[in-house]
């Protein structure tokens, strides 16, 4: 008896309970309609993509806006090169308004200059700013395609051959990705037989694999790096620099016009320098690369050296970037002007470009503040400030 008295309180006590519920149910289902499941402009976007290898992004952002603040967006990554992002930019929007040949790729570039000047960042920048991510693009690097054999890589082995599953290393990653930039680093070291193959693609836009699909290259961007000439450009950076040293004939304290007169001529000798330097460059391309392979690129595009006030703005990137890592773990990164031109000055070289940049900061800055944090002097929520006096500075 006890239980079915029992039972019948908690019987009440559950109307109690879904009394109290219907209000908050009512409300809820008001909130969210009908309760039928709504596929929004986004949901389709990504089932598309997903699909078809098309960046959500492509189909969502207003491309006219973003072609027209190109090279905006591109110097935001890539500092000085105003030529070479000017070039590409306008390459890509003659593409992009369709005044170019449809069944080619968007654009075909070929990068040259000494190692650390930008040109792989230029391709990464590129691929963010075009097809909305850096991880759209394809990197080969083209001295593992050096002998001829290794041609069947790029397209895939033909039926009966070891690696006939597995699709080709380009062709492949392009059927699953149409829209990329694909970067081919250091081309010149690419066999004979590899260039036959790249013409197809810069000159049809498309490609056969070795399961006899055809590929489509028109909406992807490719760039080939080079380090043809580089020693040139060097030794015009050497030339230049030896006759700025060369002890100029006291002559008395110059003004106003006469002085502009000689900052103009220093700067029109310096600009011509690196014109004569620009077409012996051309000259060792052309003696490297067959003409029929040169005819097909829409750009040559030679980068220049680095100055030294530019390794400045590169290296608040690059702190930019140990920034967010710290901001992670919740706390800030302040580093003050005296540290960044000791960064900059420790890393300049004209040969080996902006490359040493990254190493000084890992020895002179990480690493130290690694060290700092694992023994407890650094904590969330604090801030590390970096300065330079005789030496790296860091401090609350």
């Amino acid at each position: 008896m006890n239980k079915h008295k029992e039972a019948a309180e908690l019987k009440v006590e559950i109307e109690k309970i879904k009394e109290q519920i219907k209000p908050i149910e009512e409300s809820w289902q008001r909130e969210i309609g009908t309760g039928t499941p709504e596929v929004s402009v986004s949901d389709v976007a990504e089932v598309i993509s997903n699909i078809s290898g098309v960046p959500v992004k492509e189909l969502k952002i207003d491309e006219k806006a973003k072609l027209l603040n190109l090279e905006d967006k591109l110097h935001e990554r890539v500092i000085g090169q105003d030529e070479a992002i000017q070039l590409v930019a306008e390459s890509v929007r003659r593409a992009r308004v369709g005044l170019k040949n449809p069944n080619r790729p968007i654009s075909t570039f070929i990068f040259l200059g000494p190692t650390g000047v930008g040109k792989t960042e230029l391709a990464k920048a590129l691929a963010e700013v075009v097809f909305g991510d850096e991880e759209a693009m394809i990197r080969l690097d083209m001295s593992e395609y050096m002998e001829r054999h290794s041609v069947a890589r790029l397209i895939g082995s033909p039926p009966g051959y070891i690696g006939y599953e597995e699709g080709g290393q380009l062709t492949e990653k392009v059927r699953r990705h149409p829209y990329a930039v694909i970067l081919l680093d250091e081309i010149e070291k690419a066999h004979a037989d590899v260039y036959n193959i790249l013409l197809q693609v810069f000159d049809d836009g498309r490609l056969t694999d070795g399961k006899g699909r055809t590929v489509d290259f028109r909406n992807t961007i490719i760039i080939a790096t080079s380090n043809v000439g580089s020693p040139l450009i060097l030794e015009a950076i050497e030339h230049d620099k030896q006759q700025k040293t060369v002890e100029a004939p006291k002559q008395p304290e110059s003004k106003g016009l006469i002085k502009m007169k000689q900052v103009s001529k220093d700067a029109h000798k310096s600009e011509f320098t690196w014109e004569r330097t620009k077409e012996k460059i051309m000259d060792v391309l052309k003696s490297t690369f067959r003409p029929e392979f040169l005819n097909r690129v829409d750009e040559l595009i030679i980068f220049k050296p680095l100055e030294q006030g530019q390794l400045r703005d590169i290296v608040k990137i690059l702190l930019s970037k140990t920034a967010r890592l710290l901001t992670a773990q919740g706390m800030n990164l302040i580093v003050t002007d005296a540290a960044i031109d000791e960064i900059s000055k420790r890393g300049y070289d004209p040969q080996f470009g902006a490359r040493p940049l990254r190493r000084i900061i890992q020895r002179e800055i990480e690493n130290p503040i690694s060290n700092k944090i694992l023994a407890g002097e650094f904590l969330p929520g604090e801030s590390i400030s970096v300065d330079f006096n005789n030496g790296f500075i860091f401090s609350k």
